[in-house]
């Protein structure tokens, strides 16, 4: 049965907006919280249809697709938290969601097996020559032949972020007899007999087959370009299931076109479309062993599950008792439960003397903190006082008043 607790407003007048088709599991965990107006669309809204959507929303849900801009930011007045059901947050505005005090979570881990493993089957597909036999079949033609087609077992995989997908991907294919190298900006431990390199070049210079597991950032667009490719083993194997920015696209069409590669996998691209309907262009259509999927990486009903499970928590957690962990705006802080007290969180700017002005604002108006929780980073201060509950009604407008809030909300 769920925990029961009685929040800042009613269940019923909490407003929670969940995008995208995000798995029913989520629904289904504020449904039997008690939260009732929780509303589910399936696809993602433009901008202009956000800024109207969202005016009365505390709770937001979406997954790659919906863009939180800063004119979404600014419109969503009531806004206490965003959470990102899947792998990344760069479809937020995390600068302006932090000024503000929004909460923006994502689930971090929960679909890298999915990823792991179409990694694995997209590599069997690709050095195997599939792709190709598969469309000769389908057009009348028999290709039962071996050349050109291998086993991954003794090839070399190169790993390019030896991250959480990165990692387990590796396990698995040492445990189908491939030999595993890897290159990481940050040093890694390895696992099993991987073998980390100094450098993406002696990694991709090795490789049989380079699969990519990078974050986007300035540093990786356009990891892969003319100038790495030609450092390629010839006719190696390219797989992208990262960020569409990682790889030129044009300058990996010329190099499976001159067959200095031999085959590619790509599951992310620079742009994509917004609907199923929409057309869908890019530079590797009609080329010989190229697998193209629709960003499906960590499209399955085991990862939509787990990645429903873990963000609602975290919503939950959030809405219910403060607990900011796993934030990337707000600072994280893991709260203990407080019986017999009154919960209020204060978000303000990071500069000295808030904290001092809040105690001495509750002192003055002889408000007894009974626990008090302080965790800040480089813009934004979150501090979680468990008071008396004896605290006076203008507790909240004494805190409203502090200077360099940014916001406020009365917990239980």
């Amino acid at each position: 049965m769920a925990e029961k607790k009685l929040t800042s407003y009613p269940k019923e007048k909490i407003n929670i907006l969940f995008l995208e088709n995000i798995s029913d599991v989520a629904v289904k965990h504020f449904n039997v919280s008690g939260y009732s107006n929780v509303k589910k669309i399936n696809g993602a809204l433009s901008e202009i249809e956000l800024i109207e959507a969202i005016k009365d929303v505390h709770l937001l849900g979406i997954r790659s697709k919906t863009l939180i801009t800063k004119k979404v930011l600014e419109a969503a007045t009531k806004l206490q938290a965003i959470g990102c059901f899947c792998i990344g947050v760069n479809q937020v505005d995390l600068k302006i969601a932090t000024k503000k005090g929004v909460v923006v979570f994502n689930a971090p881990y929960s679909n890298t097996r999915s990823v792991a493993e179409l990694v694995i089957g997209a590599s069997i597909m690709l050095i195997r020559k599939i792709v190709d036999k598969n469309k000769a079949a389908h057009e009348g033609k028999w290709l039962k032949e071996a050349s050109g087609s291998y086993e991954l077992r003794g090839k070399t995989l190169g790993i390019i972020g030896y991250g959480n997908i990165g990692s387990q991907l590796s396990v698995l294919a040492e445990g189908l007899g491939m030999n595993v190298i890897f290159y990481d900006a940050e040093i890694k431990l390895p696992l099993g007999n991987a073998t980390d390199k100094k450098s993406l070049r002696e990694v991709v210079s090795k490789a049989d087959i380079v699969s990519l597991h990078v974050p986007e950032l300035a540093s990786t667009k356009n990891l892969i370009n003319k100038n790495n490719l030609k450092y390629f083993k010839q006719g190696a194997i390219l797989i992208n299931y990262a960020r569409g920015e990682v790889v030129d696209l044009e300058a990996l069409r010329k190099a499976i076109l001159k067959n200095k590669i031999g085959g590619a996998a790509i599951d992310v691209f620079p742009v994509e479309p917004e609907k199923n309907s929409d057309k869908f262009v890019t530079p590797l259509q009609g080329l010989s062993n190229v697998l193209l999927t629709p960003h499906i990486g960590g499209s399955t009903q085991e990862a939509q599950q787990n990645i429903g499970d873990d963000v609602s928590n975290k919503l939950f957690s959030y809405l219910e008792k403060g607990i900011t962990t796993g934030s990337h705006t707000v600072p994280a802080l893991a709260l203990p439960p407080q019986e017999g007290t009154h919960r209020i969180l204060h978000t303000h700017d990071n500069v000295p003397g808030v904290l001092s002005e809040i105690n001495t604002t509750l002192s003055k108006n002889k408000i007894n903190i009974l626990a008090q929780y302080l965790k800040t980073n480089d813009s934004i201060g979150y501090v979680v006082l468990d008071v008396d509950k004896s605290i006076s009604k203008n507790a909240l407008d004494l805190l409203r008043n502090v200077k360099h809030t940014i916001k406020v909300r009365m917990l239980y």
